[in-house]
C-alpha cells in the first residue's frame, strides 16, 4: 500500500473515528423525531430541510473567515462545537425536555460546523499530501466512509431498539471530541495564511467562491450535477424511512441494514477508483461513473413489505454505492487539483453552501410532495429526475495547472 505519511495517517484515523461515530447515528435526528416525538413526515422533512437552510445560511461568512486561518485550529474547533451541540440532545431527552425545537437548533449548529469543518479539511489535505497522492488520500477517505457505513446503521439502529433513540447521537457526539484528539495530535507547524491588503476579508469575499465555481469551465457543470444529484438523493432519504418504518411496517434494525449492507459496494468502488484511473484515465472515469450512479434510485419507488423489499432496497442501493464509491474520490481529487491555494477554502465553503440549501429546498419540497401524493410517489419523482442529471457532467477535459503550497516544516509525507 503506498505511504503518504505519519501525519496522513492521525488526519486519517480521526477521520476515520468521527465518520463511524456518524454513521452510527445515521438518520438520528428523523429517528429520534419519528420514535420519540411521533412526527409524520412532512414533518420529519421540515425537520430535515430547516436544519440543512438555516446552518448552510449561518455557515456563508465562514468560508471568508477559515481562509486566512490555520486550518487545524479551526477542524478541532468545530469538532468540539459539534460534540457540545450533540450532547445537549441526550441531556434533554433524559430530563424529558427534548422537543422539535431543540432538534430543530442542533441540527443548525451541527450543520454550519460541518461546512466549515469541510472548507479547512480540504486546504489542509492539499497541502499536507504530495500532490501524486491526493486520489491516494481520497481513496482511503472514502473507503473509510462506506467501511463505516457498513458498520454504522445496522450497529446504530440495533442500539437505538435496545436502548432508545438518543444513544447514538451521544455516541456521535463522543467520536467528535475523539476527532479533535486525533487532529491535535497530528503535530507538525502549519504557516499561517498571509492576509495581504487584497486578501482582507470584504463583503464581496463571501461570494468569491461562487464566482469562482459559476467562471470555471470544468468545475462549472461538476458543481450543478453533484449539487442536483445530492439533493435529489437526500430529499428522498425521510421519506423512504417514513415509509419503511412506517407503511411498510420495517423494524429499525431491518431499516440499518437495507442502508448499511449496500455499503460494501461503496468500498469497493473506492479501490477499484485509482486502478480504473490508470487504465482509462480520469475523466472518463469520472464521467462513466456520474452517469452510471443516476441510474438506481427510481427502484426504491418499487419497494414492498417483506424480505423481497428488503433485498430490493439493498440492490438499489448496492448498485447506486458502488458507483458513488468511484465517482466520490475521482472527482474530490479533480476537484482540488484545480483549486488555487488562496481559493480553496471559499469554494469549499461555497460548494456546500449551496449543496445544503439545494437538499434542503428540496426535501422540503419532496415532503410537500409526499404529502399530497404519498411517499411513494414522490420517491419515483426523484428517480425519474435523477436519470437526467448525467447531462450535466463535463464532456471534455479542461486541464487547469494549478500551483501546490507545501507546509512549513519541510516534505509533508516524511
Amino acid at each position: 500500500m503506498r505511504g503518504v505519511g505519519r501525519q496522513f495517517g492521525w488526519l486519517w484515523a480521526a477521520y476515520g473515528i468521527s465518520t463511524l461515530g456518524t454513521w452510527l447515528a445515521f438518520d438520528a435526528f428523523a429517528l429520534v423525531a419519528i420514535l420519540a416525538l411521533h412526527a409524520g413526515p412532512t414533518q420529519v422533512s421540515l425537520l430535515a430541510a430547516l436544519g440543512l437552510a438555516v446552518g448552510a445560511v449561518v455557515a456563508v461568512p465562514l468560508g471568508p473567515w477559515v481562509e486566512f486561518r490555520r486550518k487545524r485550529p479551526v477542524m478541532v474547533a468545530m469538532d468540539l462545537v459539534r460534540c457540545a451541540a450533540l450532547l445537549s440532545v441526550p441531556a434533554a431527552y433524559a430530563l424529558g425536555l427534548l422537543g422539535f425545537a431543540q432538534l430543530l437548533v442542533v441540527s443548525v449548529v451541527v450543520g454550519a460546523a460541518d461546512i466549515a469543518f469541510n472548507a479547512a479539511s480540504g486546504a489542509y489535505l492539499k497541502a499536507l499530501v504530495r500532490p501524486a497522492d491526493l486520489l491516494v488520500a481520497n481513496g482511503r477517505f472514502e473507503t473509510t466512509t462506506w467501511t463505516a457505513s457498513v458498520l454504522g446503521p445496522p450497529l446504530g439502529t440495533a442500539a437505538i431498539g435496545l436502548f432508545g433513540p438518543v444513544l447514538t447521537v451521544a455516541a456521535n457526539a463522543v467520536s467528535y471530541l475523539l476527532s479533535a484528539a486525533g487532529i491535535g495530535a497530528i503535530g507538525g507547524s502549519e504557516a499561517r495564511p498571509e492576509r495581504t491588503a487584497s486578501h482582507r476579508t470584504r463583503p464581496g469575499d463571501l461570494f468569491e467562491g461562487w464566482r469562482y465555481l459559476l467562471t470555471h469551465p470544468a468545475l462549472r457543470p461538476l458543481f450543478f450535477n453533484t449539487v442536483l444529484v445530492a439533493g435529489l438523493i437526500m430529499a428522498t432519504v425521510p421519506l423512504l424511512a417514513v415509509l419503511m418504518l412506517g407503511e411498510l411496517g420495517f423494524a429499525p434494525w431491518e431499516y440499518g441494514l437495507a442502508f448499511g449492507l449496500p455499503c460494501v459496494g461503496g468500498i469497493v468502488g473506492a479501490r477499484l477508483a485509482r486502478r480504473l484511473v490508470v487504465r482509462f484515465g480520469r475523466h472518463r472515469v469520472m464521467l462513466t461513473a456520474g452517469a452510471l450512479r443516476a441510474c438506481w434510485s427510481l427502484g426504491l419507488a418499487f419497494v414492498r413489505p417483506g424480505a423481497a423489499g428488503l433485498v430490493l432496497v439493498v440492490v438499489v442501493e448496492f448498485g447506486l454505492i458502488t458507483c458513488m464509491g468511484v465517482f466520490n474520490p475521482v472527482f474530490a481529487t479533480y476537484r482540488l487539483e484545480r483549486l488555487p491555494a488562496d481559493r480553496i477554502a471559499r469554494t469549499l465553503s461555497a460548494w456546500s453552501v449551496t449543496s445544503k440549501l439545494t437538499i434542503a429546498a428540496m426535501t422540503g419540497l419532496w415532503g410537500l410532495l409526499a404529502g399530497l401524493t404519498g411517499p411513494r410517489t414522490a420517491i419515483a419523482v426523484a428517480g425519474v429526475l435523477m436519470l437526467a442529471t448525467p447531462f450535466l457532467l463535463p464532456r471534455r477535459d479542461e486541464r487547469v495547472p494549478v500551483p501546490v503550497p507545501v507546509p512549513a516544516g519541510g516534505d509533508p509525507a516524511v
